[in-house]
């Protein structure tokens, strides 16, 4: 009997996704950082990013850590009309909907902190709403990452903490998230999105600092 190096079951991403709105008025909010994590690895990996309007996003492709084509996107069609773009990119390419990774915003989770999932529900985020819709699954890899509440009222009005700017207290521990984050994506694509969900689910940048 032949051995393989591989599971079956082994989940590596093919397309990497941030969600997050275009335009100067949402550039680099805390909604935003789907798109700020595909910049930080676009340019870690030398991938340039251009419109594509097929694609109705921002798309670049290239060699990832490890030698395989990648594709990285950044929808813009506005956040709750992701799926739109990520299903253009899917359907072009011939990819499985577990072949991509989409990384986004999360209140629940504070900040300093990041998941990573196979699977799993939108949790009222409506860019996983619209993935969700257009991909007709909830079978494939995500990563949140922690934005928090606000912290003067946790129960004030949410939609102006996402569109907010992080403040110059949190620009630091956002930087090491993205570091945290691109670690994670890169042992995703070396070993599989399981083996990073066990060795950075539980990492907590604000609890090293």
């Amino acid at each position: 009997m032949v051995q393989t190096d591989t599971p079956p079951d082994l989940v590596i991403p093919k397309l990497i996704v941030g969600l997050g709105n275009p335009g100067a008025k949402y550039d680099r909010t805390r909604h935003n950082i789907g798109f700020v994590a595909v910049d930080a690895l676009a340019k870690s990996w030398q991938i340039s990013l251009s419109d594509h309007s097929k694609f109705k996003g921002i798309f670049g492709e290239g060699a990832g850590v490890n030698g395989d084509k990648i594709r990285l996107l950044k929808p813009a069609t506005y956040m709750n009309r992701s799926g739109e773009s990520i299903q253009a990119v899917l359907n072009w390419y011939k990819l499985p909907p577990e072949s991509v990774l989409i990384i986004y915003d999360d209140m629940d989770l504070p900040l300093g902190k990041v998941r990573m999932r196979l699977s799993g529900s939108a949790g009222g985020h409506n860019g996983m709403k619209s993935a969700i819709a257009h991909l007709n699954t909830q079978n494939f890899p995500r990563l949140r990452i922690g934005i928090g509440k606000p912290a003067s009222d946790p129960d004030a009005d949410s939609v102006s903490h996402v569109l907010g700017k992080f403040s110059p207290a949190e620009t630091p521990i956002v930087s090491e998230v993205l570091d945290l984050v691109a670690n994670s994506v890169e042992l995703s694509l070396k070993q599989g999105v399981a083996k990073a969900m066990s060795l950075y689910n539980n990492r907590n940048v604000i609890a090293n600092r």
